[in-house]
């Protein structure tokens, strides 16, 4: 491997550390469309089997499918299995 190739990974080392989350920020993490986990949430304020309203630092994240059902919930982490079709952010007014 040349020179530039480690000065490119050395750089993409470095953007990537940049893009890390600050401490208490949420973190949302899909896999397939079947999971999904977040992190640092503040609780559910809607559940059913098609939509669940979870509440982070700066809104609510919606996520909506079939058959969603909370797997696990603590204090740090929150889990949703089922069919996964859309995730959305919906923001809270800034002032």
């Amino acid at each position: 491997m040349g020179k530039a190739y480690r000065i490119m990974e050395l750089l993409a080392d470095r953007a990537e550390l940049e893009t890390e989350p600050m401490p208490a920020q949420p973190i949302i993490e899909v896999a397939g469309d079947r999971r999904l986990l977040v992190e640092n949430h503040r609780g559910v304020s809607a559940y059913s089997t098609e939509k669940i309203l979870i509440n982070v630092g700066f809104g609510t994240v919606c996520v909506c499918g079939c058959g969603l059902r909370l797997i696990r919930m603590t204090k740090e982490q929150l889990v949703i299995r089922g069919r996964i079709d859309s995730i959305s952010l919906l923001r809270r007014n800034e002032r």
